[in-house]
């Protein structure tokens, strides 16, 4: 996305402050601005960073044409002077943070721009309305491989959200550890195995269900997956069999008690011979009903409300604070959403085995040194160019899956309790 649907993704307010900065002389103040959670969802022991990828990619082309700022002018958001500015406008500051698939604790200053006020400030709303969307997929789809246990899950939750969140929440689930998406776009865009066989209406299309499945079998092979609970589920799996024969790769049940008629389900495709047949369930699963599974003979999950809802968590609760101006910390002290001022750097301290044990966040200087210590921040952006060495999908995939092994078990529960590692801000030395 180029042009003035990128420059438009922003609020009103954004341009009236570059106005009011471009008027009094303040617009060109080194600043630093950063992004970070006061605290997490309820429920939520870790976040998950994501959406780095997506972000730096619309910031790329974050530009205010011709059409754009002549619209902000007929519509009176702007004046003569702060049009002129917007006409020439490219981000030339720095953008630093934590990588994707890094985690974060109240507190991770994941995110780090720096350049002037105006350059800066007009980054705000999109930078917050990408992580804060895929940071709450990403924990949620975390959660749910954790629950999972190591069996594949598929997201399929293109039809129960926008179009293109649909997108954006497929590229966050895979980068927490689902195996595939439903989702076309998503497979184009990024990369990301696809799967999808058939509906209940492709069912309901023919004069029985037989027919249904003699003619899926026939397009797509054995090799097919059979949803076999439009009517009777023992009957569906029977006419499956009989249909496909015991080297059918799978059937799907989408409704009912899944811990029953998944148990049910197994013995008689045993007892028909379909040893191999795996058995793969959806309809509204989220962590807690996956978990709830584990003990039952589920192959595969295909999960979708849940996981582009953020499973009750639709936002990551970020914020975009400015934290510095020319070199001095800036602090803002409202009851109950005061920040630390201050550049931050961070670095998470481990034990020998290599357990996470705690998260040092220092505002204005650098943690002292100890052993096993890993910096969490890395450049993104550098004099307005994004730099060659951004993390591709797959290895920020990687990197969250080490991460979550390098939390103590408990910050895995998914129950409610503290943040997995405590996390320790150490503020800036006030000048004598």
């Amino acid at each position: 996305m180029t042009g003035p649907d990128t420059a438009l993704l922003t609020d009103h307010y954004e341009l009236t402050m570059v106005s009011a900065a471009l008027r009094d002389g303040t617009a060109d103040r080194q600043c630093v601005f950063e992004v970070f959670a006061r605290r997490l969802p309820p429920g939520r022991r870790y976040g998950v960073v994501a959406g780095v990828g997506r972000l730096l990619d619309l910031v790329r082309g974050f530009r205010f044409t011709p059409e754009t700022v002549e619209f902000l002018r007929r519509a009176d958001v702007v004046d003569e002077a702060t049009a002129a500015w917007l006409l020439n406008y490219q981000f030339k500051g720095e953008i630093s943070g934590y990588a994707e698939g890094e985690l974060f604790f109240p507190g991770s200053p994941i995110l780090t721009v720096s350049g002037t006020f105006a350059e800066c400030v007009v980054l705000e709303t999109l930078i917050l309305s990408v992580l804060n969307h895929d940071c709450a997929i990403a924990v949620a789809a975390a959660r749910m491989v954790t629950a999972a246990r190591g069996r594949p899950i598929i997201e399929m939750g293109g039809r129960r959200t926008h179009e293109e969140a649909a997108v954006a929440a497929a590229r966050a689930s895979y980068l927490a550890g689902f195996a595939f998406t439903s989702n076309l776009a998503a497979g184009h865009r990024y990369g990301i195995p696809t799967a999808g066989t058939a509906a209940h209406a492709f069912t309901l299309l023919h004069a029985d269900e037989p027919s249904a499945f003699a003619a899926q079998v026939a397009a797509l092979g054995k090799q097919t997956t059979l949803l076999v609970d439009t009517y009777d589920i023992s009957q569906g799996i029977r006419n499956a069999i009989e249909v496909a024969g015991p080297a059918l790769r799978a059937v799907r049940i989408d409704s009912g008690d899944l811990s029953v008629l998944a148990q049910q389900s197994r013995d008689l495709l045993d007892s028909l011979g379909a040893t191999d047949t795996k058995i793969i369930v959806s309809g509204d699963l989220d962590e807690y009903a996956i978990a709830a599974l584990a003990a039952e003979p589920v192959d595969i999950y295909g999960a979708g409300t849940a996981v582009v809802t953020g499973s009750g968590a639709p936002t990551a609760g970020l914020v975009y604070k400015l934290v510095e101006v020319d070199g001095q910390p800036v602090v803002k002290r409202s009851e109950n959403k005061g920040t630390v001022g201050g550049r931050k750097t961070a670095v998470r301290r481990h034990k020998p085995t290599g357990t996470a044990t705690e998260e040092i966040v220092v505002s204005q200087g650098t943690a002292d040194a100890a052993p096993h210590d890993r910096a969490l921040q890395r450049v993104f952006v550098r004099d307005g160019e994004v730099l060659p060495d951004v993390p591709t999908l797959s290895e920020s995939r990687e990197h969250l899956r080490q991460c979550l092994i390098s939390i103590p078990w408990e910050g895995l529960k998914l129950s409610a309790g503290d943040p997995a590692i405590p996390l320790t801000v150490i503020p800036a030395r006030s000048k004598p």
